[in-house]
C-alpha cells in the first residue's frame, strides 16, 4: 500500500527548534518525495509511516484501544525494559492493566503525592545552593532533574527510600543505554547475535530490575498487613497555574519526549479507499507533525507558549496534529503526573534562582529511546 498526499512543505530554517531533519533525517527527506504516508522497511519489517493527522484520525476511529497491538519487532527488542506491562500489553490484558492503574492517577491522589515532590525538589535545590556558594554556579540541569525525577517516581510510585530508588534508576538508565546502542539493528534478522554481550547485559539488567520491584511490592504488602498507611502510587494501587501549562505544552510540541508512536494492526483497517491489512506495523512521526508548517503556520519553529492560550491544541489546524502523550484510548496514563511534577519543580526553582544558558551548552536533541539533550543542559545559576 502506498499513498502520496502532496508536498510536505518541509523547509530548512535557522531556528534551533527546527529539529525534525536532525532527529529523523531519513523521514524528513522521504516526506519530500513520498508525502506524509508511505511504506518503508526496518530491516526485514515493513512499516507504514504516518505524519498526516487526518489519516491518523480516520485510522484510529476504526479501532478500539484494546485492539491496537505493538510491533512484534519492538516488543522482542524492548522486552527487558517493558516486559508485559501496560506499554506493551494488548487486548483484554491491556484493559485489565489500565483498569487497575487508572484510579491512582486521578487528581485527588496526585495531590497527595505533591508533598513528596516538594521534598525531593527542595533537597535538590539545597544541593544547588551549596554548589553555587562554593563557586560552582554551572549545573547540568538535565542530569540533576533526571536524577530527582527518578527519586520522585521512586517515592510517589513505590514509597521506597532514596537509596533504593537510586539503585532502580541507575539500572533502568543502564538498560536504556544498552538497548539504544543496538537500536539501529532492530528488524535485522539475528541482530541479537551481532552483539551477544550487549544482549545478555540487557536481559541481566531486566531481571535485576524485576527482582527489585518484586521485593519492593512484597515489603509493601507486609507493611499494609501491619496496618501502616501509605499514600504513594503503589499503596493506592494495592488499595484499589495556567501560564506554566502553556510553556509545558509548547515544550512538548517542540521537543516531545516520546518522538514517535508505534502500533500494529490487529485487524484490517479501512481508511477511505485504502485497506491497512491485519498485522501491519505503523510508525507515527510525532516530531514531524509537531513541526509541520501546514498545521502550525510559518512560526512553527518558534517558541510561543501563548499559542496554547485558550486552546489545548495550540491553534493546530487539526486536533490530531498535537499528540505529545499519544492518542486515543492508549494515551499515556501518567500525563497528569507529568504536569504536576513539572509545575512543582519549576515553581520551586524560579522561587530561589535566576539562571542563564551556559556558554558550554551544545544544542543537540537526540533519540535515546526518548528525546533528550545529547550533551546535557548546563545552566548558570544565581540565588535570588
Amino acid at each position: 500500500m502506498t499513498k502520496k498526499n502532496g508536498d510536505s512543505s518541509l523547509q530548512p530554517s535557522n531556528s534551533p527548534h527546527d529539529i525534525h531533519s536532525n532527529v529523523f533525517p531519513f523521514f524528513a527527506r522521504w516526506q519530500k518525495s513520498h508525502g506524509k504516508t508511505f511504506i518503508y522497511w526496518l530491516g526485514t519489517e515493513p512499516f507504514l509511516y504516518i505524519a498526516d493527522p487526518e489519516f491518523l484520525k480516520k485510522m484510529s476511529s476504526e479501532v478500539l484501544a484494546k485492539s491496537w497491538g505493538k510491533p512484534t519487532v519492538f516488543k522482542n527488542d524492548r522486552d527487558p525494559m517493558f516486559g508485559n506491562g501496560l506499554v506493551m500489553t494488548e487486548g483484554d490484558e491491556w484493559v485489565r492493566h489500565r483498569h487497575v492503574i487508572t484510579p491512582a492517577f486521578n487528581p485527588t491522589n496526585l495531590k497527595v503525592m505533591a508533598k513528596l515532590m516538594v521534598e525531593s525538589t527542595t533537597n535538590m535545590l539545597d544541593n544547588w545552593t551549596t554548589l553555587i556558594n562554593s563557586g560552582k554556579p554551572e549545573i547540568d540541569v538535565e542530569k540533576e532533574i533526571t536524577t530527582t525525577a527518578g527519586e520522585i517516581i521512586a517515592k510517589t510510585s513505590f514509597g521506597i527510600s532514596y537509596q533504593s530508588g537510586q539503585l532502580v534508576l541507575q539500572k533502568l538508565r543502564a538498560l536504556q543505554m544498552t538497548l539504544f546502542m543496538s537500536n539501529r539493528f532492530v528488524g535485522v534478522p539475528f541482530s541479537k547475535f551481532f552483539f551477544p554481550k550487549r544482549t545478555l547485559e540487557a536481559k541481566r539488567l531486566g531481571k535485576e530490575i524485576d527482582q527489585l520491584f518484586l521485593s519492593i511490592i512484597t515489603d509493601r504488602k507486609k507493611s499494609m498487613k501491619a496496618g501502616k498507611p501509605s499514600h504513594d502510587l503503589l499503596g493506592l494501587l494495592l488499595q484499589g497555574s495556567t501560564h506554566m501549562g502553556w510553556v509545558l505544552n509548547e515544550v512538548l510540541r517542540l521537543y516531545p519526549s516520546a518522538p514517535n508512536v508505534q502500533r500494529q494492526a490487529r485487524e484490517d483497517i479501512r481508511v477511505d479507499d485504502l485497506t491497512i491489512p491485519n498485522g501491519t506495523n505503523m510508525w507515527i512521526d510525532v516530531v514531524g507533525m509537531h513541526h509541520d508548517p501546514n498545521l502550525w503556520g510559518e512560526d512553527v519553529n518558534e517558541f510561543k507558549p501563548e499559542r496554547f492560550k485558550g486552546d489545548m491544541h495550540g491553534g493546530c489546524k487539526h486536533k490530531m496534529g498535537y499528540v505529545p502523550f499519544g492518542f486515543g484510548g492508549r494515551m499515556c496514563i501518567g500525563r497528569n503526573l507529568t504536569f504536576m511534577e513539572y509545575k512543582v519543580v519549576l515553581t520551586l526553582i524560579l522561587s530561589r534562582f535566576s539562571f542563564t544558558l551556559s556558554p558550554t551548552y551544545t544544542h543537540s536533541p537526540a533519540i535515546l529511546l526518548s528525546l533528550r539533550p545529547k550533551y546535557g543542559l548546563p545552566l548558570r545559576f544565581q540565588p535570588l
